[in-house]
């Protein structure tokens, strides 16, 4: 009968496998003693996604939820690794995305990632160890073992949403081998920050701990942010063929509310980049969340496992803000509006994956069966802020001195939200990965999701409902000329339902629209040198439908004529080029463009935060055997702030730098600097006036100690 270690689960057919780490020789003769025999000498697979040591992964389980060879995935795949996150100082995903080809952050209204990928945005593509993680907050990285970014349609493995492509974090576990980790960062705008990893095996059980502390301010005036995580997990071994893991989190960040300067005559305004626009004190954003997961691996035998996974969510967010408008035709005054809203979502979502190795004749397959069901409860109300104790909605300040206290209180306009959604999915999905020959492998699957959604609105009463029943299929080939080169070329399709990713609001008119579809061809490679780094490189078109448009021969209704297209080519390169030489980046060329007008732009116009050009490059050197040091570059073409194509952001080149120091014995000094010759830049924007510049040169000291 075959053997299995403790943590020989990781070939489980799931996403963003958890690092699962196998027990030592002494654990494993720890865990025996307690039944008082000795186990077999046991077969241990490599944990599915376990990354290699430095920048490079050699298997994943996200793209396909089963334990796969990043070259056998026939799409285009970029990881972030816990030691590129260390190098670089990472703390947010704004700082991940940088070195991702073909993925931008937006400014997000100052308090929530908004990413854009292949030239589609949203807030709600994110997920933790493969289950959805879908609320408008600032995510860190304190627990996060590597981030994920697949491109392209995911409907098959994650569900709804995913037009442009999917953000997984994949969270620290407890493993038997023992973690003492104590970071400390300070550095510029008084930042000072702990994180703190700890955890060892006991017999069948495992332990850890990861928590982080932080306060801090920023360049801009006012800016300031505390954040406070911690995340302890538990592995039990349950007999010789299952394992269980727990866990739970707690995460708050409380910020102050910055949307960035205005815009004047198509470009960012002038005037002092760290200048507040409207009003600091009236303007903050507050969220807790809570999550606790369990996640159940059986080895049923006979080539047959299972995994079953819940977790369950609890979002507290509040934020209101009072921030700029557009900047009158003399440059000499600035609009300034103010809003407040609250959402409070509860998520529960359970996944069922069974997984079976099997062969037909000379034919292999992995043949994957899984079903997932959910429940989200929102609650979302939405106030506007008048000005002076009167009724009016904006206000006007001096372009020169923005930064107000003028009163303003926030009470609920005609058209505010305030709502109470239940959303209720179950989805089913089989999937076949197989290996026809040696060099020729086709990923063939199809997904079906029920999408149940009540809308009330409780200043109304008035219930409304929406159903969707959505089949999401996806194809693919590989073919590997040698072991080491992939050819691939694969199609996919996903959906978004016409709630829209966030539940924010539901009409008559609304209801009735069918989700917005997205289908996208991808051709790619993927090329492992000899050194060990990892080339690939995609060509892609996207293509969304059915979106919202006017009627153009009634202007009171709407029709789904809309659409747009998205196409692109990345080159991507990550890994070890010598034994003291490691890289990480990408470049990517992308036109998105509406084709057919919508409800928010004309026919031609191009898509807002997509760059024509993006490139960066990631060095890392080891210069002697204490010392290191790590240069980087970013470099972004131009791009629209907004749909309208009205304000351009102008292209710019970063670099970045860092010095490793080796302090003997266990301990580490890092520094790191930002924007290392202080360029002027735009980083992002949330339209034409909430323009976010780039932070200048900005230096980080780091301590790490393995206690």
């Amino acid at each position: 009968m075959r053997k299995l270690a403790v943590a020989s689960f990781a070939a489980l057919a799931a996403p963003a496998v958890l690092a699962a780490q196998a027990p030592t020789p002494a654990a494993d003769s720890a865990a025996d003693s307690t039944r008082g025999r000795k186990l077999d000498r046991v077969v241990v697979r490599a944990a599915a996604s376990t990354p290699r040591k430095g920048y490079g992964v050699a298997r994943t389980a996200s793209a396909t939820r089963t334990d796969t060879p990043l070259r056998d995935v026939p799409q285009a795949v970029s990881v972030v690794t816990r030691d590129l996150i260390a190098d670089q100082a990472m703390q947010s995903m704004g700082d991940v995305v940088r070195y991702v080809p073909g993925v931008t952050m937006g400014q997000g209204e100052g308090h929530r990632d908004a990413p854009t990928i292949r030239g589609n945005s949203s807030t709600a593509d994110f997920f933790v160890d493969g289950l959805r993680d879908d609320a408008q907050y600032f995510r860190d990285l304190y627990n996060v073992e590597r981030v994920e970014a697949l491109k392209g349609p995911n409907a098959l493995v994650f569900g709804r949403g995913g037009g442009g492509g999917v953000i997984n974090r994949v969270s620290k576990q407890a493993q038997w081998a023992p973690v003492r980790t104590l970071t400390l960062t300070g550095g510029a705008f008084e930042q000072r920050r702990g994180a703190l990893d700890v955890g060892q095996g006991f017999g069948r059980v495992a332990l850890r701990v990861n928590g982080m502390m932080e306060r801090a301010e920023t360049f801009r005036d006012f800016g300031s942010a505390r954040r406070f995580g911690v995340n302890p997990t538990v592995a039990v071994a349950a007999g010789a063929r299952t394992l269980v893991r727990l866990g739970y989190e707690q995460f708050e960040d409380a910020r102050r509310v910055d949307r960035g300067v205005p815009s004047f005559r198509g470009v960012p305004s002038g005037g002092d980049p760290e200048a507040f626009f409207g009003n600091p004190d009236s303007s903050y954003s507050d969220i807790l969340v809570r999550a606790a997961g369990m996640t159940i691996d059986h080895d049923a035998g006979r080539g047959v496992m299972v995994r079953n996974r819940t977790r369950w969510q609890r979002y507290d967010k509040f934020y209101q803000n009072v921030f700029p408008g557009a900047v009158n035709a003399a440059g000499s005054q600035v609009s300034i509006s103010a809003y407040a809203n609250g959402t409070d979502r509860t998520n529960v979502f359970n996944q069922t994956d069974v997984t079976l190795e099997a062969r037909t004749g000379a034919v292999r397959h992995t043949l994957l069966v899984a079903g997932e069901v959910g429940r989200q409860l929102s609650d979302n109300v939405r106030r506007t802020g008048y000005f002076g104790g009167g009724t009016a909605t904006s206000t006007l300040v001096p372009f020169a001195d923005p930064t107000t206290r003028v009163a303003v209180a926030f009470r609920p306009s005609a058209t505010d939200a305030d709502a109470n959604v239940d959303t209720r999915v179950a989805g089913a999905l089989v999937q076949d990965q197989v290996a026809l020959t040696e060099q020729l492998q086709a990923v063939v699957g199809v997904r079906y999701d029920r999408f149940d959604l009540r809308y009330v609105n409780n200043r109304t009463g008035q219930a409304l409902t929406r159903d969707d029943r959505m089949v999401s299929p996806r194809a693919g080939l590989v073919y590997k000329p040698v072991t080491s080169l992939s050819l691939y070329g694969s199609y996919g399709v996903s959906f978004l339902p016409s709630s829209g990713d966030q539940f924010a609001s539901l009409t008559a008119t609304t209801r009735g629209l069918e989700p917005e579809r997205f289908r996208n061809r991808e051709l790619g490679a993927k090329y492992e040198l000899r050194g060990g780094v990892a080339v690939s490189g995609a060509w892609y078109t996207l293509d969304r439908t059915n979106t919202s448009a006017p009627d153009p021969l009634d202007a009171s209704r709407i029709v789904q004529t809309g659409a747009q297209r998205t196409t692109g080519v990345e080159l991507g390169a990550t890994g070890q080029v010598t034994d003291w030489w490691q890289v990480a980046g990408g470049f990517a060329a992308q036109r998105a463009e509406i084709v057919s007008t919508t409800s928010a732009a004309r026919a031609g116009a191009t898509v807002p935060l997509v760059p024509r050009q993006t490139f960066s490059l990631w060095n890392r050197v080891r210069v002697a055997s204490m010392l290191g040091a790590g240069l980087g570059v970013v470099q972004q073409s131009k791009m629209y702030a907004a749909v309208d194509n009205t304000v351009t952001l102008p292209g710019f080149t970063r670099l970045d730098g860092a010095l490793f120091l080796s302090l003997g014995g266990k301990a580490r000094a890092q520094l790191n600097v930002e924007n290392l010759l202080d360029a002027r830049y735009f980083a992002n924007s949330h339209g034409n006036n909430n323009i976010m510049p780039g932070a200048p040169r900005t230096l980080r000291l780091t301590l790490a100690t393995d206690l």
